[in-house]
């Protein structure tokens, strides 16, 4: 295939969001993320990338990035993702872009192909349930997010406000659903021990990145313990060089594409991590359907599943994932499954 019969385009794709999203560090109503389309052969394929932004990505930065690098970065034979994912690991460029250049990759390889990404990983494409992220608000909002987000087996609330116990203890009154609580790095560790006893009460299963990244004194004392939950780590954990870290610290980690820079290095982290001994979550940030449809190729492949970021978008720009039971529900298209909602 030779090099001009590759082109890579991109563009920033603003989501608005049915509700104000709120979590320990930031509010936001809409999201904004990079879609990058690639076309060689006569196929086309789209991945979308998600910025970080505590880790002081942009989308401009990333579509500059994309611009600047991307023809280099996958080569003259997009059917290579193992050395794609070797040029993107070593490049020095935004993880939001990588994810979208392999995503892109592996979406025109499957239609390529003419197989969905996740047969070509030699998966069966059937997801654990997922949870529903319910933001930071008030215990009345809390409810009515509950109420109005019926059929899920987890709820994942986001705490760090003061309200944190009365609003679980409100959703234990309108829903027998399992609960999980994400920190997002705003508690401390007297605070996590004195709400231990209630938080068990109420049913919750575990703690997403209770303590900040670098307050490693935190995480070591909460293991001591005995009577904690699991924590999962987040934040921080970013990429295949920090899961061994993480496995003195936490019970699991919280894979996701935008902070590792695609499926091929999630498929890397997912499997150390089992080889650690570490649970694995395979989560999202607010993506469209086709940054669902990504991670969840390796869906699969992981104990826990959080990949509900497209259910809290009003207008969706890609379209094909399915939901059913509480769980998303891969189609058998090929390539990553979905369609862009609007021909550009």
């Amino acid at each position: 295939m030779a090099r001009d019969t590759v082109a890579v385009t991109c563009w920033p794709q603003e989501l608005r969001l049915r509700d104000t999203f709120t979590i320990a560090r930031s509010s936001t109503d809409t999201e904004e993320v990079l879609v990058v389309r690639v076309e060689a052969g006569g196929v086309t394929g789209h991945g979308e990338g998600a910025p970080v932004a505590y880790a002081g990505e942009s989308v401009a930065g990333m579509a500059a990035a994309v611009q600047d690098h991307g023809a280099d970065l996958l080569g003259h034979d997009l059917r290579d993702l193992e050395g794609i994912a070797r040029r993107l690991r070593a490049w020095d460029g935004p993880q939001g872009a990588k994810m979208a250049l392999d995503g892109a990759a592996h979406d025109w390889a499957g239609r390529h192909a003419g197989l969905p990404v996740w047969r070509m990983l030699g998966l069966d494409g059937v997801q654990p349930p997922t949870s529903f992220t319910i933001g930071i608000s008030t215990v009345e909002e809390t409810v009515d997010r509950v109420r109005r987000a019926p059929g899920f087996e987890v709820y994942k609330v986001k705490v760090g406000g003061p309200d944190d116990l009365a609003r679980l203890a409100a959703i234990r009154e309108v829903s027998p659903a399992r609960l999980r609580v994400d920190g997002n790095e705003g508690w401390t560790l007297d605070g996590v021990r004195e709400l231990l006893p209630q938080l068990r009460q109420l049913g919750v299963e575990m703690i997403e990145q209770p303590f900040p990244r670098a307050d490693l004194d935190a995480y070591a004392r909460y293991r001591e313990l005995p009577d904690r939950l699991p924590v999962f780590l987040d934040e921080s954990c970013t990429d295949l060089g920090s899961v061994a870290p993480a496995a003195g610290l936490a019970d699991g980690i919280v894979v996701k594409l935008a902070k590792c820079g695609g499926i091929r290095e999630a498929h890397r982290m997912v499997h150390a991590a089992a080889a650690l001994g570490l649970r694995v979550m395979l989560g999202c940030m607010i993506e469209s359907q086709l940054g669902i449809a990504q991670a969840a190729q390796l869906g699969p492949l992981a104990d826990l599943v959080d990949l509900d970021g497209h259910l809290l978008v009003a207008d969706e720009p890609f379209t094909g994932l399915g939901f059913s039971a509480g769980r998303v529900v891969l189609p058998d298209a090929p390539g990553l499954g979905v369609t862009p909602a609007e021909d550009r």
